[in-house]
């Protein structure tokens, strides 16, 4: 039943008890003041303000604030070397700790640019493909490793909750691992 419906009875009934009959244009009236006020109440609440970080040639959001909630895209690694057209060589963009490392530091410099540190991410996803140089399975040391240079260490001790998954693949043929994260600014 509706808060407005709840109401409506209450009246009714409150209108019995003292031996007042409400008469149809009389029910109409208190109707019509439980939904102005029912309506009126729902403007009490404050609405979150919601601002979108994006360049106009990329197809998503780098980040998006929600209130004090900045939520960061999942992040793929820059090329440890990149290609060279005159050799036909394509880029290399390393091993999982590698990658993985390369993402952090793409993540550190989106908070940064926000005003935000690494021990404001609250909560991160990491997607994880297989290792070809590890017969298909993922690296979960290699992310280990480029992880705790980031966190839970003496300079930056706060630690995000965090899901590690292997998928089967990512967007990008050669991606082992891509990193999104949620931060919250502090009061």
């Amino acid at each position: 039943m509706l808060s407005s419906e709840v109401a409506r009875i209450d009246m009714r009934t409150a209108f019995k008890k003292r031996g007042m009959a409400m008469k149809g244009k009389q029910r109409m009236s208190v109707a019509i003041a439980i939904a102005i006020c029912g309506a009126l109440s729902g403007t009490a609440h404050s609405q979150t303000t919601v601002k979108h970080i994006q360049s106009a040639g990329k197809p998503l959001a780098t980040a998006v604030w929600a209130g004090d909630t900045l939520y960061v895209s999942g992040q793929l690694a820059d090329p440890v070397t990149p290609a060279d057209a005159t050799k036909g060589t394509p880029a290399a963009y390393g091993d999982t700790k590698a990658q993985a490392n390369s993402e952090f530091i793409k993540i550190q410099a989106i908070l940064k640019e926000q005003g935000l540190t690494m021990g404001d991410v609250v909560s991160m996803h990491v997607y994880m493909a297989g290792d070809p140089s590890k017969d298909g399975k993922l690296d979960f040391a290699g992310l280990q490793a480029a992880y705790t240079q980031y966190f839970g260490t003496a300079d930056q001790p706060n630690k995000p909750t965090r899901a590690a998954m292997q998928v089967a693949a990512l967007a990008a043929p050669w991606a082992l691992v891509e990193i999104e994260v949620i931060a919250v600014r502090s009061k």
